[in-house]
């Protein structure tokens, strides 16, 4: 018996401006689909890459009242990157908040619209600590 990946889901409250965030990781709509009758959206968003690996957003177009929230109970998405520093230096030119900012070059999470933890990996080995990244402190949580 095998298994295969398929996506991973997540709610969004603002379809726009959550496809906006992963466009800034990198990432582009593979698919959508708009469900009149039921009122919703999917949108798939993967690394050009690597299009069977997506995530998909969905969102209702009514709305959905427990969004944004915590969300820590989904856990979170990783990526791996070229380069983590100019990663989260485009990351935070663009607004987005580094919550662990990659101090050991390694690692670093921030968080989407809908308050997903995102992991953003060092694709191969850590690079050397960089300011300002090695003495900012943490922002919230992951």
């Amino acid at each position: 018996m095998t298994t295969k990946y398929l996506h991973t889901m997540v709610r969004v409250a603002d379809l726009e401006k959550s496809m906006a965030f992963y466009e800034l990781l990198g990432l582009q709509q593979t698919r959508r689909t708009d469900n009149e009758a039921g009122r919703f959206s999917l949108v798939f968003m993967a690394p050009p890459d690597q299009p069977d690996c997506p995530v998909e957003l969905t969102w209702n177009w009514d709305g959905d009242e427990g969004l944004p929230s915590d969300s820590r109970h989904f856990g979170h998405l990783a990526y791996a990157v070229d380069d983590i520093y100019a990663m989260c230096q485009h990351l935070m030119d663009n607004g987005v908040t580094i919550n662990r900012p990659p101090r050991d070059g390694h690692m670093a999470f921030v968080r989407s619209p809908d308050n997903i933890s995102i992991e953003l990996l060092q694709a191969g080995d850590r690079l050397p600590p960089q300011e300002p990244w090695a003495s900012m402190e943490n922002t919230g949580h992951w």
